[in-house]
């Protein structure tokens, strides 16, 4: 599995660290290396940016095994907003095949990001130091 992108002099006082993860380094993950490689970052407080984001499938596995990790004294889950692709789909099958990935995904902790709006060109968020 990839490893974790680390900071030398990282001190969680001083803010939210911010992962700007490309999509060629992405590409060489199977999506389950994807959704553990999101989780980890995000369990660490930071909020994660994926350039090209994730496919409605790995979408949806990353939000069951959120879901089958969240504990009342530890992780408290994801916020996850993803631009829509510039193009719609030209039809169902395109939907029920993930040919409608989204051009970009930002993910981070539950308890310190809010979404304030979003639409198809401005993801807009307030997040906030541990």
């Amino acid at each position: 599995m990839p490893e974790q992108i680390e900071q030398e002099d990282e001190n969680p006082d001083d803010g939210v660290q911010i992962d700007m993860i490309s999509a060629g380094r992405m590409d060489e993950m199977t999506s389950m290396e994807k959704i553990h490689f999101i989780l980890d970052g995000v369990r660490d407080g930071k909020v994660v940016i994926l350039e090209s984001g994730l496919s409605p499938d790995e979408e949806s596995k990353l939000i069951e095994v959120t879901m089958a990790e969240i504990s009342p004294d530890g992780f408290s889950g994801i916020e996850i907003e993803s631009y829509p692709k510039e193009k719609p789909t030209t039809g169902i099958l395109d939907k029920l095949f993930g040919a409608d990935e989204s051009k970009m995904t930002v993910i981070g902790p539950a308890n310190q990001i809010e979404t304030l709006h979003k639409d198809s060109e401005l993801i807009s968020a307030v997040v906030s130091a541990r």
